[in-house]
């Protein structure tokens, strides 16, 4: 604090006039909820206080300005979005904008989305800037990011890319002798189809090992939702999956022909991608739903049947069927 803010506390008490700093120390305020406030680039002093006095967050203007020539800082207030509340102390205030303390904006990206929904949600928050395209499928990290009031949403994309890039940069090399993908890139499409195939964290490796023996003995993968990616872009089906759909070579169909799909179907997480460079060791060669929300496994095509008939029942007996 400056030596002429102390003679002027001084002066003050000595008047009687306690009041007149009382805002500054936050003396007899009762605290508000936080709200936004923004300090645009370039601002001065003066035109912050008229503007915390327009958003009700100081009572005076003036009073603010004088104060905090008088007791604060030389520091200049920093531009951003902040979040602050009525009955702040007003040093708290001034503190706050002077250390640059933004607002921290966080968007999360769940593990699977495909890049039309990535797309969706980054344009849908109204503070972000300019017009996001749907990324190439498989590219970007589903994780939660950090991003600025006002930041371009195309730079958020490229900090999703980029982190993928990082993550497939590291564990690549880390593969397991069982992996059978041959590229990194070959990995994020076998990890996008063990990404829509399921939820349970448990099962991915094993899923994962189910796909890795169909790849290594060259027979089709089967898997239904490769089929989708082209009808709807990695969106949910609403529907079961036509008999012409499953013979349209689209080139993500992988009931035609064995081998991976033309591209990824999603953008898988680290646990999938983990899951396909390690698969499980398993001599498993199908599934299908348990009920649960899992998959029972079976190594021979007549244990398949057996298990899809039991899943049928079941299906039948919810009215599913």
């Amino acid at each position: 604090m400056r030596r002429a803010g102390l003679a002027f506390i001084l002066l003050l008490v000595v008047l009687g006039l306690p009041l007149g700093v009382a805002p500054w120390f936050g003396w007899g305020s009762a605290l508000g909820m936080p709200q936004p406030f923004t300090v645009e680039r370039g601002a001065s002093l003066g035109q912050v206080a008229r503007a915390l006095k327009n958003a009700k967050l100081v009572q005076s203007a003036g009073q603010f300005t004088f104060l905090a020539r008088v007791l604060g800082s030389d520091k200049p207030v920093q531009a951003g979005r902040y979040r602050l509340a009525r009955g702040m102390a007003w040093r708290d205030i001034l503190k706050t904008l002077q250390d640059g303390r933004v607002e921290h904006l966080y968007v999360t990206i769940p593990e699977g989305w495909p890049s039309v929904q990535v797309a969706e949600r980054l344009n849908a928050l109204r503070s972000l800037s300019g017009t996001a395209a749907a990324p190439r499928e498989g590219s970007i990290l589903p994780n939660t990011y950090e991003y600025e009031p006002g930041e371009a949403r195309n730079a958020i994309i490229k900090r999703m890319q980029a982190a993928m890039a990082k993550t497939l940069a590291e564990e690549w090399p880390k593969r397991s002798a069982r992996a059978v993908v041959k590229t990194p890139e070959e990995a994020v499409i076998l990890a996008s189809i063990v990404e829509k195939e399921t939820g349970k964290a448990s099962e991915r490796r094993t899923i994962a090992g189910v796909y890795s023996n169909r790849l290594r003995i060259g027979m089709k993968l089967d898997a239904d939702p490769t089929v989708i990616y082209p009808i709807t872009q990695g969106k949910p089906l609403g529907r079961r999956i036509r008999q012409s759909e499953l013979q349209r070579d689209t080139g993500y169909n992988t009931y035609l022909k064995p081998g991976l799909p033309a591209g990824p179907i999603a953008n898988p997480g680290l646990a999938s991608i983990r899951a396909v460079l390690d698969p499980a060791q398993t001599d498993a060669l199908y599934f299908v739903a348990d009920g649960t929300g899992g998959h029972v496994f079976a190594n021979t095509l007549a244990e398949q049947n057996r298990n899809v008939e039991r899943w049928f029942a079941l299906r039948r007996q919810r009215g599913e069927m």
